[in-house]
């Protein structure tokens, strides 16, 4: 279904502030860069920016964010440089030569990435050619934030940041959140305006707010809560959002009707898509794109990325399942693996510590214990003893086998590929085939047993 065009009528530009180096991250990683749910930050904001379908959008990065760019070089958006970290005004105007006077301008922040589309939305419907929108909070603690001044009457007057603020103004609760809508052409005037005498020598962006008053543009305030727009400094605040992340996933499933046993054990780092009755037990990861059908159960600690489920399938304990496609009714786990291009047909059985790797499986076949299927092609009602691998690569190539219908392999057997094993064929316990396997018949593929009767173990000499 198509997304409904947000009903405005100036077009949209986008800022995104990206430019912070992230100092108090204390890693090599560029702050927007860091993880959020499998995700970069900046990621989050871009893919909500782009959700309002604005006419322009803007990346404002830092000296030495060459590898933001690199990492996010796929998205449909202009970068621009900021040499100097003068400020947050400083950095808007740096992108305003790339927007058009008739446009609307959002500033959204690469380090706060919970912000919602709705949210946005309802912001710039109090934004106009001649309206100025703020989006505020008013968190328990506002200690570094700066504070919203309004009048007697209850309108914006101006922002004051925390360390410019007087004791009186630090009593104010109301917070800036940063992300303000304004019109491109006041807003590039205005950022012209602006000076830098303050305790930090820096353009705030937060100062056009007094400028609006004084020219009578409406300021028009939006309270959000404080938990949509928390920004991110460093990895106990990271950590903090993705837990709030995580809540707000997990509630949306949990109304969906997905049974999550603890929504604070269970990390969506993607894309689930569900069908009815979906059980999703402690620990679990999902990764990248997610299907599962009706019925199905996922045990505690899996994780599953990029892979779709059918319906009444159940995954035991303990699973990694990658980038593979699982059939209905299947039985997996617990400590199974599979890997990508694993294909498994309809009532597959993979037991305890087997691993399926670029392999096709027949409905109804089996591979219950201590088992490895790599590169190969198995029919139906397949049988895998204990024990049995598949001898896939020689050293330098992974080769074929191809396994017909209703074939059994004994424990510990090896089948070794390039390798063709016959429909109906029974491979005896302990073999090692190297050659095609006929149909139907046993194949026994091992040295005869001998047993020497007078032999004697070896004895360590005594010290």
């Amino acid at each position: 279904m198509a997304r409904k065009k947000r009903a405005q009528s100036p077009p949209l530009a986008v800022i995104i502030l990206a430019a912070g180096q992230g100092k108090r991250m204390r890693s090599d990683l560029p702050k927007v860069l860091q993880p959020l749910a499998g995700r970069p930050l900046l990621k989050h904001v871009i893919d909500t920016a782009l959700s309002l379908q604005p006419a322009a959008t803007c990346i404002v990065y830092g000296h030495g964010g060459e590898q933001v760019r690199a990492a996010l070089s796929a998205e449909p958006v202009e970068w621009v440089l900021q040499a100097q970290r003068l400020g947050t005004g400083h950095a808007v105007s740096q992108a305003m030569p790339r927007i058009a006077d008739d446009q609307l301008v959002l500033v959204l922040y690469g380090d706060v990435p919970l912000v919602r589309r709705q949210t946005l939305d309802e912001l710039l419907q109090l934004a106009g050619p001649r309206r100025v929108a703020l989006l505020t909070m008013l968190p328990e603690d506002p200690t570094g934030y700066g504070r919203i001044v309004r009048n007697t009457r209850g309108q914006v007057q101006r922002i004051i940041e925390h360390q410019d603020a007087g004791k009186q103004q630090l009593r104010i609760r109301e917070a800036n959140t940063g992300i303000v809508a304004a019109p491109a052409r006041l807003l590039k005037k205005w950022l012209k305006a602006l000076r830098n005498d303050n305790s930090q020598g820096e353009y705030y962006l937060t100062d056009i707010i007094a400028m609006a008053v004084r020219e009578r543009i409406p300021v028009l305030p939006m309270v959000v809560s404080s938990a949509e727009v928390v920004g991110v400094n460093d990895k106990a605040q990271l950590a903090q959002v993705e837990a709030l992340h995580r809540q707000r996933i997990n509630r949306e499933l949990l109304l969906a009707g997905v049974t999550i046993a603890d929504p604070s054990r269970c990390d969506v780092r993607g894309t689930l898509l569900h069908g009815e009755d979906v059980f999703i037990d402690v620990g679990v990861v999902l990764e990248g794109t997610v299907r599962l059908g009706n019925r199905v159960r996922v045990g505690p600690y899996c994780v599953v990325r990029n892979s779709e489920i059918g319906e009444e399938t159940c995954v035991f304990g303990h699973c990694i399942i990658d980038s593979a496609d699982i059939g209905a009714n299947c039985l997996i786990g617990p400590f199974a693996r599979l890997r990508p291009a694993a294909v498994l047909g309809q009532g597959v059985h993979i037991g305890n510590f087997v691993e399926v790797k670029n392999s096709r499986m027949g409905g109804d076949s089996k591979a219950n214990h201590l088992a490895y299927v790599g590169d190969a092609q198995l029919g139906s009602r397949v049988n895998i003893g204990a024990g049995t691998i598949i001898a896939n690569y020689d050293g330098a190539h992974k080769n074929r086998t191809t396994i017909g219908d209703d074939v059994h392999t004994g424990s510990n057997s090896v089948l070794v590929a390039p390798m063709t094993v016959g429909a109906g064929a029974t491979i005896a316990a302990g073999s090692t085939v190297v050659k095609e396997v006929p149909p139907g018949g046993l194949t026994v593929a091992r040295a005869r047993q001998l047993t020497i009767a007078d032999w004697r173990r070896p004895v360590k000499p005594k010290k």
